[in-house]
This record gives C-alpha cells, structure tokens and sequence, in this order.
C-alpha cells in the first residue's frame, strides 16, 4: 500500500523511507492522478483541520476515494465533540490521575506528537490519546480541581511546536512512518496488519488459546502482523488492515459493532455485518433455507398466534430455538405437551417469533468448514455425554460440558453432505462458516449454518494441521488484494 503524507509546507518532512511521498495538500486536491489511485494511506499533516478548510477537505476526499485516512474526518470531528471529551476523561481517568499525580501546578498541557511526548514519562498517556483520536499533532489542556481533568482536546499544526520540541518530533515521524501499524512505535515490514479480535470473557470462544496462538505464529510467516484485540480496543480499528473475529457473534454484543466499523472503513474482514445478521438470527436462517430448497428437519416459525398447531406438525419431543441462540445457548427440548407449553409461552416473551423443530436424534453432526465457497475441514460432532446435543452446559464435570470430535480428510465427507454444505453457504454469500448436517435414514439436513465456526487447535485442524489456518489468512489476504 502506497504511503502519502499530505502537508501545507512538504520542503519540511524530508524522509528516507521506501514506498513513501510527501506532496502538498493543494496537490492532493487537485491533481487527478491521486483520484484515480486503489491503495493508498494518507497522513494528513496539514496544519489547520477546521471545517471547509484543505485539512478537512485532504481527510474528506481520502476517504471520499478509498484512501485510508489519518485523521479521518470522524477523528477531525470527534476533537469538537465536548460529549466525547467528557466520555475520554472518565475512561482515561486513572492512567491521568497516575500520570500526572507528582504535578504541582494547577493546570498542565501535554503535547502529543505521533503517538508520543517528549518526556518518556508521559509516554502511556500520550499513546492512549492518540489511539483513541488518531490525530498526529495533539495538545490536551488539564486543570486540577481535587483531582485532573481534562478542560480541552485540540488538533495543532506543525508551526506550533515549540522549537525544542522539533528534533524530537522528527524523529518521532521518522519511526511512526517506517512502521506497517500507526498507533504505538512498533517497527515492522509485514504486508498487512491484522487484528484478531476476542472476548477474555467469553463463555463459549470459537478458538481456544492454543489455536489463536497457531494464528498469530503461521501469519507471522506469511508476512503478515497479527495482533490480538479485545472489546475494549474498538478505538484501535482504524489502524489494522484486517479484523478476524474470534469472540461469540451476536448482533447486540461488540463483534457486530467491530464487524460494522470495519466494513464502513473498508478494512477486510472474517465475517460480514450481513453474515453476523443473518446466521444469528435462526428465523432468517429457516426461512433461507427452505426458500433455497435445503432439507431441514421440520421447522416451523412460532408466534403467539399458532401456538397450538406446532406439535401437530413437528411432534414430540420436539426442538426449540431462540432466535440469536449460539452454542447450545438458548435451545431447549420439550418431552411432554405441558413442557413444550411451558417453554414456548417463557421463550416468546423474550422474542415475538421462536424457531420449533423436529426432534431427530443422532450419534453426531457432521460440521463443514467453508472458508469462501470452498471446504477447508470436516468434522463429525459427536454429542456430549447422555446428552442429546453437542454441548451440555449443565453438566456437572468441565469435561461433560462437550462430545468428542473425529476430523476427516474430505474424500471420506460423503458427497450429498458436502454438496448440501456448499448450497448452504452460498445463501450467505462468501465468509467463514460451519454447516452443521446431521444424516438420518440416509437423508442429509442442515441443522444450522455457523458464521463464527470452531476452530480449535487439536479438533478442526486435526487432520489438515496448520492448512485450516492458512486458508482462513490467506482469504484475508484476497479481501485486502
């Protein structure tokens, strides 16, 4: 990707450093050439941001283009927002109120340059800001009153900086444009860098440790800087290429807000907005499925309005589904007629429409993994111990909790249930995905399709070994190409 750093004086920012140019900002306005440009990134380093002006508009047309933008016009915007200032002081308070504890004065102004100070002892401070507003040139007033506050946030040009401060700031430049990552000065020449998102919190993670270590290491020698990010880490987006999310997807929790932010700033991602939305929803899953002709066992939306009918159609026992359920969250069997009316009127309470189906018992599932239109791994899912799913969450022993897995090559996946997996995964269109196929009397049906699938060192790469993760990071390889 194509460096530019945009500024008003570019005689001043002299740099040694391959695969970058420094032109003016009436040059990047202006001249047709940069619109016509795919991969760019561009450091604003005008010296006024204010609105209408060539710094607003050099961050507008940026993104206007595609190029990717420092600072954004968000980030140019957010500095005037008094709400965020006021959202930032409380959520920096004590990296503040520790940093700043051994002042004597009343009110202190830190100068914040590419992500630093001048002093190293500000050094944590500085870097919180600057991930959280992206701006280059930073200054934050604080006053003390009982403890520091934060009175201003303000964007400044280079012609404010102190002269003493100037040799320091250049080499600062210097190191923050040699890097592949723009929010802390970690030096690295890899082809892109990507962010694997978790929640340590997480009670069902789709890797576990050992796996998103095995992801960290393998894109390390395909070239690529892997890091892993948290929830809180949502301000940090902006600076990755790439996000792969490895925390439980569901429309109200982070991953959806981090797929979302991702897709609006044009960074690639493992999986879709849409595929999150759609895959967690086990209504819209039913409806695809039988609009696309898919065998499924007998399924019926339910509401408060067909209540009765359903045990007619699907029998008992009989399976009923949350609309957002995830990992055996939020599925229950009912065994009996007074069961299942227990269950039903408790369920539809928390959503307006419920899935029911039919019960269809089996040793296991088989799972597909598709990365893009194309199987990657397969698995048959065996159920937990005397127990009628996968997962039981209410056993008593951690061992219990889950049913062993077998790992096959694909030769051995039978065709029926491979063809029905790729159907499946075309109705969501490309992404990461695991369809679950249960066989019974011969017959294939997609129990549900996945948009966060397993992968887990020791089950899903147990046959294919470091290919499983390959695939999926070379598929974020091609979004980015």
């Amino acid at each position: 990707m194509n460096k530019y750093i945009v500024a008003n004086q570019p005689e001043k920012w002299l740099f040694s450093i391959d695969n970058i140019t420094v032109i003016s900002s009436q040059e990047y306005l202006t001249n047709p050439k940069y619109s016509t440009i795919k991969k760019a990134r561009i450091f604003n380093l005008c010296k006024n941001y204010s609105y209408q002006s060539k710094g607003y508009y050099v961050s507008l047309l940026a993104e206007a283009r595609g190029h990717l933008a420092i600072p954004t016009v968000k980030n140019i915007v957010d500095l005037k927002t008094l709400k965020l200032v006021k959202i930032v002081s409380e959520e920096f308070d004590d990296e503040i109120q520790q940093s700043l504890k051994n002042i004597k004065s009343r009110s202190f102004t830190l100068s914040i340059y590419f992500g630093q100070n001048v002093a190293q002892k500000y050094k944590g401070l500085s870097s919180l800001f600057y991930k959280h507003f992206q701006v280059p040139f930073l200054r934050v007033h604080f006053n003390f009153n009982n403890k520091w506050n934060i009175q201003s946030i303000e964007a400044i040009s280079e012609s404010e900086i102190p002269n003493e401060h100037l040799e320091s700031v250049y080499e600062f430049a210097n190191q923050y444009f040699s890097k592949k990552r723009y929010d802390t000065p970690k030096l690295t020449t890899s082809a892109f860098d990507l962010a694997i998102l978790i929640d340590p919190n997480d009670p069902a993670p789709p890797s576990n440790a050992k796996a998103l270590k095995k992801f960290v290491d393998i894109a390390e020698k395909m070239n690529i800087y892997a890091e892993i990010i948290e929830p809180k880490d949502l301000s940090r987006l902006s600076s990755f290429d790439a996000l792969f999310i490895r925390q439980s997807t569901e429309v109200n929790n982070e991953a959806y807000a981090f797929a979302r932010k991702a897709q609006q700033e044009g960074i690639a991602i493992i999986d879709y907005p849409d595929a999150i939305l759609k895959c967690c929803n086990k209504v819209f899953m039913a409806e695809a499925l039988n609009n696309a002709n898919i065998a499924t066992p007998k399924t019926i939306i339910v509401h408060k309005d067909n209540i009765d009918a359903v045990i007619e159609q699907v029998g008992l026992p009989c399976v009923l589904k949350a609309p957002d359920s995830t990992f055996s969250f939020g599925v229950k069997k009912a065994k009996t007629e007074s069961e299942y009316y227990i269950l039903v009127n408790e369920m539809l309470q928390e959503s307006d429409l419920i899935i029911a189906q039919e019960f269809c018992p089996s040793d296991y599932d088989w799972r597909i993994g598709i990365i893009d239109d194309k199987p990657f791994f397969a698995c048959k899912y065996y159920m937990a111990k005397g127990h009628w799913q996968i997962y039981n969450w209410g056993a008593k022993k951690k061992n219990d909790q889950d049913g062993d897995a077998d790992c096959l090559p694909m030769e051995k996946v039978p065709k029926k249930v491979l063809d029905m997996a790729l159907k499946s995964a075309k109705i969501m269109g490309k992404g990461l995905y695991g369809i679950d196929i249960k066989v019974v009397n011969n017959k294939p049906m997609v129990i549900e399709i996945n948009d966060n699938p397993n992968i887990d060192f020791g089950v899903e790469d147990a046959f294919y070994g470091d290919l499983v993760y390959t695939e999926i990071l070379s598929a974020l390889k091609k979004r980015l190409e």
